[in-house]
């Protein structure tokens, strides 16, 4: 993956983005030590389609202010889970009904827990 600080501002930048849309019970989960996919993955929820494309719009446009660019975007127009692909991170943006389904927070539970305050 990247440079580690690269991933870690990135990441920071999404929480940021989130937060500006009330994203609930964000989540940022270091995946470098177990996985090649990215450094980090940030899961985060949203209570209906209207507010979870807002906040995937939102980490859109922070990211791509700085440069950074979704390789790849799944799930937008469904809106119940869209997964932004930035390559050193990886957002999750769910509805509150598709979060408890899919749980990554238990698949990934081998990733270190991160607080936004430890990406600063």
């Amino acid at each position: 993956m990247a440079d580690i600080s690269v991933s870690k501002k990135m990441a920071l930048m999404a929480v940021d983005a989130l937060e500006d849309r009330k994203g609930d019970n964000i989540r940022i989960i270091d995946i470098s030590e177990i996985s090649t996919l990215a450094d980090y993955f940030i899961i985060a929820g949203g209570s209906n389609i209207n507010q979870v494309q807002a906040m995937a719009d939102s980490v859109q446009e922070k990211l791509g202010r700085e440069g950074f660019f979704t390789k790849n975007v799944e799930g937008y127009e469904a809106g119940n889970w869209i997964l932004l692909d930035f390559g050193d991170i990886i957002v999750h943006v769910f509805d509150n009904e598709n979060r408890l389904f899919y749980d990554l927070e238990r698949i990934w539970r081998d990733g270190k827990n991160v607080a936004k305050e430890d990406l600063a």
